[in-house]
């Protein structure tokens, strides 16, 4: 069995971002048209009338200001309200294994080894382009890598659960190190003419290199010391989205192929079993939460999170103590953590203790409990 760390981290952040108050301009230029357009028969009371939103309003709900996309005009325009993401042929690099590169490439030269010192790759993210070949196999052939790869779908938990398969595979022996990256197009699924949850999401993509101790040579080392996962299903976050829907016309293009959520249902179900299993985490492996320096949580909703750092604490936390990027990068799904833990890990200093975690659809919970080298 050997000892494990995280030695590299990295991050694409795509170019275009879109500010609250430039998204609900689209969504209320859209509201109105829909309301003029409909006028007689909300007068009759057969179609409901449709709701402005505001930036004020965002913020308060949910703590994002911005959020990167990977197209802005198509998902700004009113008559669209989506990206516009043109298909690749077959013999181009996929989008997902374009920012899968990107962000590979950052954490590869964070952690000082090459696609050669490399033995796997992990795509785990939870809305995949296709379901084969792997985009995982094709982000390994893009980079060069000799192994093996595969995807894997926890949703916003995709990350941690990633994070769990590559530690075991390289405490096995089953790999030297092991790649796992997490490409989001979250505005992909997204309906933007939903007015409460429209904001939610942005795109980005992260990469961890996960290797054995004893060949690491990284200055910016973390030891896995323990990870915890848990599901449990509920309906509560869905997307029926997938390839058996040509199968049954009757749900084309319906509300719940894209993201749908009960969101309060969620806070109240959510908050309460994070907290829980990280505490119990912790407990199980003998360490005080009081001892924890730093929470890389899931970058969903900033209530969540203060209340999930609070239950723990028994007080409200520091922003050096739960750093938040939630505000210019909004929700990117299992991108979100990793994204705190890549911009907030250097001014850690040796022996600190953090736990990275993640919590999302299924419902699913990932908690990894690291050490700074």
């Amino acid at each position: 069995m050997h000892n494990v760390v995280i030695s590299g981290t990295g991050l694409y952040t795509p170019a275009n971002s879109i500010s609250n108050e430039e998204l609900v301009h689209s969504f209320n230029t859209y509201v109105q048209q829909f309301n003029e357009e409909n006028a007689a028969a909300i007068e009759r009371g057969e179609v409901q009338a449709l709701t402005e939103s505001s930036a004020a309003f965002i913020e308060k709900a949910s703590g994002i200001k911005s959020r990167f996309v990977m197209d802005k005009d198509g998902i700004l325009d009113p008559q669209r309200m989506k990206p516009r993401l043109p298909e690749r042929s077959n013999d181009e690099w996929s989008i997902l294994c374009q920012m899968s590169v990107a962000a590979a490439e950052q954490a590869l030269q964070r952690a000082g080894k090459t696609a050669a010192d490399i033995d796997g790759v992990i795509v785990a993210c939870s809305n995949l382009q296709r379901p084969y070949p792997a985009v995982a196999i094709e982000v390994q052939e893009a980079l060069g890598i000799q192994g093996f790869g595969f995807d894997m779908n926890v949703a916003c938990s995709s990350a941690t659960f990633g994070i769990q398969n590559a530690c075991n595979s390289v405490q096995l022996g089953q790999a030297r190190a092991i790649l796992m990256v997490n490409p989001e197009i979250c505005t992909g699924h997204l309906n933007f003419r939903d007015r409460d949850s429209h904001f939610i999401f942005g795109d980005a993509a992260t990469a961890v290199i996960i290797e054995r101790a004893d060949l690491a040579t990284s200055p910016y080392q973390f030891d896995i010391v323990s990870t915890k996962l848990l599901t449990k299903f509920s309906n509560n976050i869905r997307n029926n989205f997938g390839f058996l829907n040509r199968a049954g016309e009757e749900g084309i293009d319906a509300r719940d192929k894209l993201f749908v959520q009960e969101g309060r249902k969620v806070f109240r179900d959510v908050c309460p079993m994070v907290a829980e299993l990280i505490g119990q985490h912790l407990q199980e492996n003998q360490l005080n939460v009081g001892d924890v320096k730093r929470f890389w949580l899931h970058q969903a909703n900033l209530s969540m999170n203060h209340l999930i750092v609070k239950k723990l604490l028994g007080r409200d936390a520091t922003e050096e103590e739960a750093p938040v990027i939630l505000d210019t990068y909004a929700n990117t799904s299992s991108a979100g953590s990793v994204i705190s833990f890549h911009k907030n890990q250097d001014d850690l200093a040796a022996g600190s203790l953090a736990v990275l975690s993640s919590f999302g659809a299924g419902y699913s919970i990932g908690s990894v409990i690291l050490r700074k080298r």
